[in-house]
């Protein structure tokens, strides 16, 4: 870790507008009961890796590209007969970010790659698991502008899941929105 003095944009109005934003309306009494986000985690499944290993290993380059940190293979937990898998067989990618490269991530992914969707209209705003945690299922890896689409062979969606401190849905969903997350319906206040 360098001791550059360097902090992300969203890091910067995290402290400034999103801590006193949620203090006021869930009226918190200490700054440490503000929900943050902890992580980000990326999760990638490979359709066909059984049969070829180089997707593997262009997985795990693409999702390597986009968050600037080394992604790991997946491996198998069990044995499968009629998919042809063995236990410990690599079939997917992850990378899980945390800190500075988290909020660089976010950052990108809310001003850069999602209004480059199809149609674009809004994330929804059901995928919470009613313990503070999001998850959005991004269809294509070509909206991140960091991959080359004349070196994609395959379009493949991924997972992203924003793990939070929140309690509650409520709180995680007001957290993101003043985060800058574009639901579909923004709730008026």
């Amino acid at each position: 870790m360098s001791t550059s003095t360097y902090t992300p944009r969203l890091q910067t109005k995290y402290h400034t507008e999103v801590i006193p934003a949620l203090m006021k309306k869930f009226s918190y009494s200490s700054v440490m009961q503000v929900p943050k986000i902890t992580k980000i985690c990326l999760n990638r499944g490979v359709n066909g890796a059984v049969a070829d290993k180089k997707l593997i290993d262009i997985a795990i380059d693409e999702l390597t590209t986009v968050t600037g940190q080394k992604a790991v293979a997946t491996k198998s937990k069990k044995d499968i007969s009629n998919f042809k898998l063995r236990k410990n067989m690599p079939i997917g990618a992850r990378v899980t970010l945390r800190g500075v490269k988290m909020f660089e991530f976010l950052d990108r992914l809310i001003s850069a790659s999602l209004p480059r969707v199809r149609d674009f209209k809004g994330v929804s705003e059901k995928a919470f698991d009613g313990r503070g945690n999001y998850t959005l299922g991004v269809t294509e890896q070509i909206i991140f502008p960091e991959i080359d689409i004349d070196k994609v062979t395959k379009i493949t969606g991924m997972d992203i899941t924003f793990v939070t401190t929140a309690k509650n849905n409520e709180e995680a969903y007001e957290l993101l929105k003043e985060m800058g997350m574009p639901f579909k319906n923004m709730k008026k206040d």
